[in-house]
């Protein structure tokens, strides 16, 4: 523990000494990587409501935009977990970046509304760049798994950055370069590239490669040894695939190797009714 600052035990070298061992483990490539990733998963969302009343004027509520951006990332953090272990994380980066950028060129590129331009073609735009922000996040929290505490820590800072740094670029952007509102968003449809470069540069892809995927017959001996193990057969051999919801301990049974698969829409239906409580303790 950390001594009173100003106290006759505080000094700068025991807090330099206390703060390198902190950070003794702490692979530099893991954390850029997941601060960008933090970072530019999030910094759309702040541009589009920096940039709300350009957006729909004011004769429409920036409640629209607000709405637009959150209400698709909310229902895809709900409803994506059951789905999107079925793709690989580099199918996952791919997809990100594509449909966010298609989202901030939708924005940028239709006509303002002074010139005939629909709010609609704008709005989709919106939703677009919040789906891919919603799996992104749910994403690139679970890859963490694979990378230890200090890739959530990074993650973290990232997301944080993300207030500044969009808020301040869009307003450096159209006050002091003197950008339009048109051009700052058609350049922030190039941010999202910056994942890429995070994801097949920047990362390490040891951790990833090594535990993305195990045997069959390994997990299959591991459930007889362990008691009370639940591992269907057929089941994928992906440590992510193992399911984001365990369940309860009185539905263990240890005929389970012998009982047929259950059929995706039940489990999916039964984990959506025991989310619940997340909602309603």
């Amino acid at each position: 523990m950390l001594a009173l600052p100003g106290s006759p035990a505080a000094s700068w070298a025991m807090y330099k000494a206390r703060l390198a061992s902190v950070f003794r483990d702490a692979d530099p490539r893991v954390c850029t990587a997941f601060w960008l990733f933090g970072l530019i998963n999030n910094v759309l969302y702040v541009i589009i409501l920096s940039a709300a009343l350009d957006l729909v004027g004011p004769s429409v509520p920036k409640a629209a935009v607000l709405l637009c951006d959150v209400v698709p990332s909310f229902f895809a953090k709900l409803l994506l977990p059951y789905v999107i272990h079925r793709l690989p994380y580099p199918v996952r980066i791919v997809l990100f970046v594509i449909v966010s950028t298609l989202g901030m060129l939708f924005i940028a590129l239709t006509p303002p509304y002074t010139d005939g331009g629909t709010i609609s073609t704008k709005m989709g735009g919106v939703v677009l760049a919040s789906l891919s922000s919603g799996a992104g996040e749910l994403s690139f929290l679970a890859l963490t798994h694979y990378y230890g505490p200090f890739s959530l820590a990074a993650w973290g800072s990232g997301t944080g950055g993300a207030g500044l740094v969009g808020a301040g670029m869009y307003a450096v952007a159209t006050t002091s370069l003197g950008m339009s509102s048109k051009g700052t968003l058609f350049a922030s449809a190039f941010l999202p590239f910056v994942m890429l470069v995070s994801f097949f540069i920047v990362l390490p892809r040891g951790p990833l490669s090594r535990q993305s995927r195990i045997p069959v017959s390994s997990v299959l001996h591991d459930a007889e040894e362990l008691d009370g193990e639940d591992v269907l057969p057929g089941t994928i051999v992906s440590q992510e695939q193992e399911g984001l919801l365990q369940q309860s301990p009185d539905a263990k049974s240890p005929n389970l190797l012998q009982q047929p698969a259950t059929p995706w829409r039940t489990n999916f239906l039964h984990n959506l009714r025991r989310s619940r409580s997340l909602f309603f303790p």
